[in-house]
């Protein structure tokens, strides 16, 4: 089965998408099940993982439902305010549905690089290893340090880093973020999204460009904890979703056929606990 381990949909009119502006041109419309549906048909893309947009439980709720309408959808990773002190009580909540499997505080977006370490924060953190759902860590290349830190205080969490932690590609960033990758990828069990590239790289992208990093991340990480994602529709920005599944391949061509399956379905079936 082949695995799309990080997509979203959104739709204008629900008026929580605070990131999401006329500036952004191409994202700035509705996306939904229809227009992805025939790029998965002929990518041969079997299911995806539904990932949060916005920042509201509301917003949540609505890609469960579009989960309940389309099976495609093997698993929606939420959203859930951790600092709140209903986290835990929402997070049981959400838990039942049998669509969800994981929640992504938008960490990029928080002012204090420290934010995650807050001792408030705990009881959700808890709450999420007490439900079985993955922790998605959307973070940039500062906060590793304090990632790993918190992985480290809770070792049984069941963590997936977003987009490699968005190196800062096109600026040639590469030393420090290694070195904090190989260093989660070697003191932790988290697993890795081979994700959201195109995006971190300069507008006329290259391969050349890429592969040190996604060579990095295979190194490190290794096949059986690395998975890969379109992040559509936000890839847009770079790549369609054939050209970045087609690059993607060009990648990762030194691997052996087992290792791609792995990195393009089995894993995300791990990761999430999909049962598939």
């Amino acid at each position: 089965m082949k695995i799309d381990s990080h997509q979203h949909f959104w739709k204008l009119d629900r008026g929580d998408y605070a990131w999401l502006g006329p500036q952004l041109k191409v994202l700035y419309k509705d996306f939904l099940p229809d227009d992805l549906s025939p790029l998965l048909e002929a990518a041969g893309v079997d299911g995806t993982i539904l990932v949060q947009a916005a920042p509201t439980l509301e917003e949540t709720e609505f890609l469960l439902s579009l989960a309940e309408q389309h099976p495609f959808i093997k698993g929606v990773v939420g959203w859930v305010d951790f600092a709140s002190k209903m986290a835990p009580r929402d997070i049981e909540q959400l838990a039942v549905h049998p669509a969800m499997v994981g929640l992504r505080p938008m960490i990029q977006d928080t002012p204090d690089p420290n934010w995650m370490l807050r001792p408030e924060l705990t009881p959700a953190f808890e709450a999420l290893i007490a439900s079985n759902l993955t922790f998605d860590a959307l973070t940039g290349p500062m906060h590793l340090g304090n990632l790993r830190q918190l992985l480290e205080q809770h070792p049984d969490m069941r963590v997936v880093i977003d987009h490699g932690s968005k190196p800062g590609i096109r600026f040639g960033d590469f030393d420090d973020w290694a070195r904090d990758m190989a260093a989660l990828a070697e003191k932790t069990s988290a697993f890795c999204k081979f994700s959201g590239l195109v995006t971190e790289a300069a507008e006329n992208w290259t391969l050349e460009d890429l592969q040190p990093y996604v060579d990095h991340l295979l190194r490190t990480f290794g096949p059986s904890r690395l998975m890969w994602g379109s992040d559509w529709p936000v890839c847009l920005l770079g790549s369609s979703y054939e050209h970045w599944l087609s690059t993607s391949g060009i990648l990762l061509r030194d691997i052996c056929e087992a290792d791609r399956a792995a990195i393009f379905g089995l894993n995300a079936t791990r990761a999430y606990n999909l049962g598939t």
